[in-house]
């Protein structure tokens, strides 16, 4: 009985039926209507918005909640594996997808109020509203301690001053979840779309994530309610609660662009006839391919687990960043190979890895860096700080 190339250690068997309808509905959504436009939307540097109300159909944004918020009350390997199948199409929808339901509708359902949970959520659910995460700023990067973005308060209301920067959806969302210093500590505000002294400007000249809405956002005296300060949210553990999140479908989604690499590599590698015999004949092709397996496979049993600990509630930040750094790391690596592997038509986006490995650089970087996420690791087994 042959192997699944794409999945050597069965990880599928693993999976129950409403995570492997899960993963076939995304799969079939990508195959059929991500991969045909992605390339172009690359190239033209175009977030193909037609397919929001899709991805919102199949139960995608927020797929994780409760139902009685517009949610899909679906567990975590199932959101893992909607991550994997809409990467493996492109970082950009993956991106998209994680914005929406990691870094903003979970912070409203996890630290918001009811009437704040009942106000924004449905509409996000069903793709009405576009939401966008206000956390990173020009001098912070790695260290959003450092963030000089202001709220103070005046009478019954919030003052915001200050600017974030590589915010993803920035100048389609229609609210920002957004993380300001107050003299309490950090908060977190749901800033509307038109409120007076709010603007964005999309962040152009980019060679990754083309096909993904990139953006600074901008405060300039910007008075909100104190109704849209999310009360539970009170330090940075608000926002990195929201990373983690976000971090555990990365972990995911990385795995998905490696497939669509390493599927590439093998039906190119069998295709191409160099010296009179395919590619693939060649033994430092197989040890290439192999190498790019052995991979995906590791990282593959290695998301399982990290789903099945955060289905029973034990799931770490310190595992978090060890499946990210891992699994980002292989994926770029894999993008790379594969592209090389694909010779001069590797640089063409009519094939996916060049595009892939583009796209990683930010995936990679996004999130925490890799040098974050090993220095997690690193005070994890020390006990040591070396921030």
């Amino acid at each position: 009985m042959s192997l699944a190339p794409d999945d050597l250690f069965d990880v599928q068997s693993l999976l129950n039926d409403e995570q492997l309808a899960v993963r076939e509905a995304v799969a079939r959504f990508t195959d059929a209507r991500v991969l045909p436009l992605i390339a172009e939307a690359f190239e033209q540097g175009r977030f193909p918005r037609e397919l929001v109300a899709e991805m919102a159909g199949l139960g995608l944004l927020g797929a994780t909640l409760p139902t009685e918020y517009g949610g899909g009350g679906l567990d975590a390997v199932s959101y893992g594996l909607i991550c994997q199948e809409l990467e493996r199409g492109d970082s950009a929808l993956r991106s998209f997808v994680s914005v929406q339901s990691s870094l903003c509708m979970y912070p409203i359902f996890a630290y918001g109020n009811e009437e704040q949970r009942r106000r924004w959520l449905p509409g996000m659910a069903a793709g009405e509203l576009i939401g966008c995460f206000g956390l990173t700023e020009a001098e912070g990067g790695s260290d959003p301690a450092a963030m000089r973005t202001r709220a103070r308060r005046v009478g019954g209301d919030w003052v915001l001053d200050g600017a974030k920067l590589w915010i993803t959806n920035g100048s389609i969302a229609d609210l920002a979840v957004v993380w300001a210093q107050t003299e309490e500590g950090v908060r977190g505000f749901v800033v509307e779309r038109g409120t007076p002294g709010f603007s964005t400007q999309d962040i152009g000249q980019k060679m990754s994530l083309r096909a993904s809405v990139t953006s600074a956002l901008f405060f300039d005296g910007v008075r909100v309610p104190d109704a849209q300060c999310l009360p539970g949210a009170l330090g940075l553990k608000g926002p990195l609660g929201c990373l983690t999140q976000a971090r555990y479908g990365i972990s995911w989604g990385a795995i998905g662009a490696a497939v669509a690499c390493l599927r590439e590599a093998l039906d190119y590698a069998g295709q191409r006839q160099l010296f009179g015999r395919p590619l693939a004949a060649n033994q430092a092709v197989q040890v290439r391919l192999a190498e790019m397996a052995r991979r995906i496979t590791t990282a593959q049993v290695l998301a399982l687990q990290l789903g099945q600990l955060k289905n029973a509630g034990r799931l770490q930040p310190t595992q978090v960043s060890l499946a990210k750094w891992n699994n980002c790391r292989m994926a770029l690596d894999v993008a790379r190979d594969c592209r090389d592997l694909l010779g001069a038509a590797g640089i063409s986006l009519a094939h996916a890895a060049i595009r892939h490995a583009l796209n990683l650089e930010s995936v990679i970087t996004y999130e925490g860096t890799q040098t974050i996420h090993q220095l997690v690791v690193g005070r994890e087994l020390t006990g040591l700080n070396a921030f």
